[in-house]
């Protein structure tokens, strides 16, 4: 703690005590049902344009250097770390000691210094709170400094904005500045263990989890606004985690201990788990709140579509607190296609898994990134191209392993549009993808007969339990057949194209 000498620290206060500090400080209002609220206006979303990474001799030849993963001298870093740690001090800053990684064999030690406490809070729900013996010898090996208040100039610091979000992955310092969206802190140490977790031959994931009373463990894999935290959360099974996991020789393993749902549009009818887990001890971001009478509108947008809960997992009556499952049976890879073209489930040999996971395809939906305002098509490598640094083909070399090693079933899931593209068609009812996504976890599918997709060729069950067989298969759900079948061909296009630069990757 050497660098916080003149700082005021609040070290590793309680939820109430830092909502207390938020609400008097920070204009955080507490909602009718007991959550904090804040507003992170005008960043409502990651800011990946503004996300680098220093680069140095000892990580060069392992990063995937891209539009994502953009370098920056160590020279820039020096300069503005020097800056921020003099801004911040004789601060108030709010500590936060713990861990990201729910199995102790590959967990990492982190500390989190805020400048606002409602982000600390943040900090404490969606990562791993150590037990009264480990916070006495505690030592962190990465520290995250997140100041929103702190401003960079490009022309100096080396950045393309005043928002910034820097890994510095030999000094092992993370620092975050010019924005107030909390989701930085926990995507930006994420993509720390997606770093060094492959190098000891474990799998990170971004995916969501849960598990049936059998033991059979789910994953699901898909970007922001695909269905994870929705589809995860099933009454009849329990969940693990909503956002990143780790896959080791002996299971998963959950790297966080909250949730961070969207809840744009939430009702307690279609998600009640998620629905009644928000209460006092969640932080709402940018979920728009009546400032008379304390009442929640999940239906307003005019901040963003982006509206988050960050929750803690005990607040979920079905949760596997431990965080740890077996190897998984079942995978689900989420799209939410806005061409409708892809079927609503399709079963996938291995290649095609390891096709699909580098392809990563899906539409990135409003206000999850500043800028998206309608969902635009696009290719995400491990449907988690943000946070995946190493070369593509470490992730997919590894997941194919794995598939094969543990003979693991894996699906392909639409939870887009239907009947036509975004504006024209219609989103596929949830209830249809719950049926279908228990169908495929409850080997309901094992033995239907499938049929071929004519451009894309997957196999595509002709009935499923429970969901209408005419939709199924997408082309029956078009008024305009030959339409679909031009508009198909235009987006197999594109993934051929995607995946050129995959061409020397072995399936």
């Amino acid at each position: 703690m050497d660098l916080l000498t003149n700082a005021h620290i609040h070290y590793n206060l309680s939820i109430q005590e830092l909502s207390e500090i938020a609400i008097n400080k920070e204009g955080a209002i507490v909602a009718d049902n007991g959550a904090l609220v804040v507003n992170t206006v005008p960043y409502t979303g990651r800011s990946p344009k503004d996300r680098f990474i220093v680069d140095s001799p000892l990580i060069h030849d392992y990063v995937d250097w891209n539009e994502i993963n953009q370098p920056i001298s160590s020279m820039h870093f020096k300069k503005i770390y020097q800056e921020i740690l003099e801004y911040i001090k004789n601060k108030e800053l709010y500590v936060f000691d713990g861990f990201i990684g729910a199995d102790k064999e590959y967990r990492m030690p982190v500390r989190v210094i805020n400048e606002y406490a409602y982000q600390n809070m943040f900090s404490q729900i969606t990562l791993i709170k150590p037990k009264e013996n480990e916070i006495n010898h505690f030592k962190p090996e990465f520290t995250v400094i997140a100041v929103p208040d702190f401003k960079a100039n490009p022309q100096v610091h080396g950045t393309k904005s005043e928002t910034f979000i820097i890994l510095n992955l030999d000094e092992r310092i993370i620092l975050i500045g010019g924005t107030k969206y909390s989701g930085e802190i926990k995507k930006s140490l994420f993509t720390v263990m997606n770093y060094f977790l492959p190098l000891k031959n474990v799998l990170p994931m971004h995916c969501s989890a849960n598990v049936g009373e059998n033991g059979e463990v789910t994953l699901f894999f898909g970007l922001s606004g695909t269905g994870k935290t929705t589809l995860a959360a099933d009454d009849d099974r329990k969940l693990i985690g909503d956002d990143e996991h780790g896959w080791s020789d002996s299971g998963i393993f959950n790297f966080e201990g909250g949730c961070y749902a969207k809840c744009i549009n939430l009702s307690k009818s279609r998600e009640p788990q998620i629905w009644n887990s928000i209460k006092s001890g969640v932080l709402l971001e940018n979920v728009v709140i009546n400032k008379d009478t304390k009442a929640l509108d999940y239906n307003d947008d005019r901040y963003t579509e982006n509206t988050r809960a960050a929750i803690p997992l005990e607040n979920f009556d079905d949760v596997v607190m431990e965080g740890i499952g077996k190897i998984p049976k079942t995978i689900i890879f989420l799209t939410a296609d806005a061409t409708g073209i892809l079927p609503p489930i399709a079963k996938l040999s291995k290649k095609e898994a390891m096709y699909y996971f580098l392809s990563g395809y899906t539409s990135k939906l409003a206000g999850t990134e500043r800028g998206i305002v309608d969902p635009v098509a696009t290719f995400s490598t491990c449907f988690g191209g943000p946070f995946m640094i190493l070369k593509p083909e470490v992730y997919a070399k590894l997941l194919g392993e794995k598939i094969e090693k543990h003979n693991v079933n894996v699906f392909l899931v639409n939870t887009g549009w239907t009947g036509g593209a975004y504006g024209v068609g219609s989103r596929i009812k949830l209830e249809y993808t719950r049926k279908m996504v228990r169908a495929a976890i409850n080997g309901d599918l094992d033995n239907v007969r499938y049929s071929m997709h004519p451009v894309f060729h997957l196999n595509m069950p002709e009935t499923c339990p429970g969901v209408p067989s005419n939709i199924l298969n997408p082309v029956n759900t078009w008024e305009n057949k030959s339409l679909y079948y031009q508009k198909a061909s235009e987006l197999a296009k594109e993934f051929t194209l995607n995946f050129e630069k995959y061409k020397n990757v072995s399936l």
